[in-house]
C-alpha cells in the first residue's frame, strides 16, 4: 500500500531527538519491506536456477557415494583385510550410510539398501556396546556398577543431550521473543487505529475542504486495519499527531516509547522473514553460513554467485569421490587409500 500524506503547506515542524529516532526506524522498515518484496519476487526464479544448476550435480554425487558404500561392503568379503583395516572400512560404510539415509536424491531401491545397511550397523553397535559394558562390569561390586552407570549417563548428557537441551533452550527463547513481538503488534493494531479514527474522523471536521481529505485518510486507515498493516497505521498516526500539534513536542514520552517498541517489533519481524526466505533458497552448509553472517543483508546477485560457487564445489567434490571410488574397486587401490588414511 503506497503511503502519502498531505501536510499543511509551508509548515515547519520541530523534530525532537526521540522523533528523529522514530523516523530512522520508519526508514529502516521501509527498506526492509522493499527488500522482502524483492526476495519474494525473485524466489521462484532463484529456486528454478538452483535446481537446474545444483540438482544434477548433487544427484550424481550422492549416487557416487552410494556406489562407494556398496563397493566397500563388497570388499569386506572379497579382499583379505587386516582387523584394523576392516574396522576403518566399516566406519566409512556407516558414515556413508548416515549421510545417504533418507536422501531424496537416491532411487527408492537405493534408499531401501541404505536403510538395511544402517539397521545392520545399528544392531551391531548395540550388541558391541552391551558386550563391552558386561565385560567391564564383571570385576566391579554393586556400588561400582552404579557409578559406571551414572558416569555413562553423565557422559551421554554432556554430549548429545546437553547439546540438544541447549538447542531447545535457544529455540524457545527465539519463539518467546517472536510471540512477544506478535503480541505487541496485535495489541498495538487496534490501539493505533482507534487513536487515528478519533483524530481524523470526518464527522468531527467542520471545514468541508478538510472533511474530504480526512474521509480519504480514514478509508485508507480502515484498509490498513483490515490488512493488519501496523506499520502504515503507525506512520499515519505519527503524521496526524504531528499535523495536529504543529510540533513533535506534542508526543508524550509514553507515546514515543510505544511507537519505538511497536516499530522495533515490526522491524524484527521483517528481518526474520527475510532471513528465513533467504535460508530456504540455499543448499550448502557454506552458503547457509554466509547467509547467517550476512544477517539478512545478502543481496540477490550475491546469492546467485553463491549458487554458482556451490555448483563448482560440488563438481570438484564429485570428481574427487569418483577417483576415490575407482581406487576402492581394486584391492591394491583400497590398500593405498587405507595406507594413506584417505579412505
Amino acid at each position: 500500500m503506497p503511503f502519502a500524506l498531505k501536510t499543511m503547506p509551508n509548515m515547519v515542524l520541530e523534530v525532537s531527538p526521540q522523533h528523529q529516532k522514530l523516523n530512522r526506524l520508519i526508514d529502516e522498515i521501509e527498506q526492509q519491506k522493499q527488500l522482502l518484496l524483492a526476495w519474494q519476487h525473485a524466489k521462484d526464479e532463484i529456486r528454478a536456477y538452483s535446481q537446474k544448476a545444483l540438482m544434477p550435480a548433487y544427484r550424481e554425487l550422492y549416487s557416487t557415494l552410494y556406489e562407494q558404500m556398496q563397493t566397500l561392503w563388497n570388499s569386506l568379503s572379497c579382499y583379505d583385510l587386516s582387523k584394523s583395516d576392516i574396522a576403518i572400512v566399516e566406519d566409512k560404510i556407516q558414515t556413508l550410510a548416515r549421510l545417504l539415509q533418507g536422501s531424496h536424491l537416491l532411487t527408492q531401491k537405493q534408499r531401501d539398501e541404505v536403510e538395511k545397511m544402517s539397521a545392520y550397523y545399528q544392531q551391531a553397535n548395540e550388541y558391541d556396546k552391551k558386550k563391552s559394558k558386561k565385560k567391564k562390569a564383571d570385576p566391579l561390586d554393586e556400588s561400582e556398577h552404579e557409578k559406571v552407570r551414572l558416569d555413562d549417563e553423565f557422559e551421554d548428557w554432556n554430549s548429545d543431550q546437553y547439546q540438544q537441551a541447549r538447542e531447545q533452550a535457544k529455540l524457545k527463547r527465539h519463539q518467546d521473543k517472536q510471540a512477544q513481538a506478535e503480541k505487541l503488534v496485535n495489541q498495538s493494531l487496534k490501539t493505533v487505529y482507534l487513536k487515528i479514527a478519533s483524530i481524523i474522523h470526518p464527522d468531527r471536521e467542520p471545514d468541508e475542504s478538510k472533511k474530504a481529505e480526512k474521509t480519504e485518510l480514514l478509508q485508507r486507515a480502515n484498509e490498513a486495519y483490515e490488512q493488519e498493516d501496523l506499520f502504515f497505521l503507525l506512520k499515519l498516526q505519527l503524521e496526524v499527531e504531528q499535523s495536529k500539534n504543529g510540533s513533535n513536542k506534542g508526543l508524550s514520552s509514553e507515546q514515543v516509547k510505544f511507537y519505538q517498541q511497536a516499530l522495533e517489533a515490526q522491524s524484527q519481524s521483517l528481518k526474520q522473514q527475510i532471513q528465513e526466505l533467504i535460508e530456504s533458497l540455499v543448499w550448502s552448509n557454506k552458503a547457509k553460513i554466509a547467509v547467517q553472517k550476512s544477517k539478512g543483508q545478502l543481496n540477490i546477485e550475491q546469492l546467485y554467485k553463491q549458487i554458482d560457487a556451490d555448483v563448482s564445489n560440488v563438481k570438484q567434490q564429485l570428481k574427487a569421490e569418483k577417483q576415490r571410488l575407482s581406487f576402492m574397486g581394486k584391492e591394491s587401490g583400497l590398500g593405498m587409500l587405507l595406507e594413506h588414511g584417505v579412505l
